[in-house]
């Protein structure tokens, strides 16, 4: 489908749980994405699943896919322009979630807007919200810090830097890391924040195994270790 004024990137969200076979869109959304003939994802694979359960009007091989992930440089993004210049509409799909939160199709919507190009977002998932509605922390100041340092020592300073950030603002503190490294976060986050602050684990958003749990780190250290190991985890914290 093409516009005379130009096309409109569609910003799709994805269900966070990659299991799920079931469409996060709301039915007036789910009838815009099935006209769409050109996407832009972070994980062609994931896309085609998720996009194949919506029962296109369209085989999925005839549908034109460009990945836009932390490697995709800028001039490659400029390319994935071309069919919004030329008048056809276009979807961004994330890996899991809502795209350009945490996520690299930011860098694509900020060229968007740089070429008045049009912007709609759909409504979906995002994880860290998610977590931040049922933490019981402060939802009205809080703040997201991406990824913490890989460096144990680094990652151990800014666990600090933040709680005091926390306590001096009242606001909620919000990170993300990588599945694998999560235990190592929980153990430094346990170890190095005081008795009266409270962490909360957001695991496995969505999914059946679901578990957000908020605690002060006294009543955490009581707990036998917890496995967060190779689960999607969101962590908040507020001193």
């Amino acid at each position: 489908m093409t516009n005379k004024e130009g096309g409109i990137l569609y910003l799709i969200p994805v269900s966070i749980d990659q299991n799920s076979k079931e469409s996060v869109l709301l039915e007036k959304h789910q009838k815009i994405v099935k006209d769409l003939d050109y996407f832009v994802v972070e994980n062609a694979k994931t896309a085609r699943f998720y996009l194949s359960a919506l029962k296109l009007h369209k085989p999925i091989h005839q549908l034109n896919f460009e990945v836009l992930d932390k490697s995709t440089n800028e001039e490659e993004i400029k390319n994935f322009l071309i069919p919004l210049i030329k008048g056809f509409n276009v979807g961004l799909l994330s890996e899991s979630g809502c795209p350009a939160v945490a996520d690299p199709g930011a860098k694509m919507v900020a060229l968007a807007h740089q070429n008045n190009i049009k912007v709609i977002p759909m409504t979906g998932p995002s994880s860290i919200l998610l977590a931040l509605m049922a933490s019981g922390l402060n939802g009205q100041q809080f703040k997201f810090h991406g990824y913490l340092p890989s460096d144990k020592e680094e990652r151990i300073k800014k666990i600090i830097s933040i709680e005091n950030e926390s306590k001096k603002n009242n606001e909620t503190e919000i990170f993300i890391e990588t599945p694998y490294r999560n235990q190592h976060v929980f153990n430094d986050l346990i170890e190095n924040l005081k008795e009266q602050t409270k962490l909360c684990i957001g695991l496995d958003i969505t999914s059946q195994n679901e578990l957000i749990l908020t605690k002060n780190i006294g009543d955490w250290k009581k707990e036998i270790t917890r496995d967060l190991k190779n689960k999607p985890c969101v962590f908040l914290l507020q001193s």
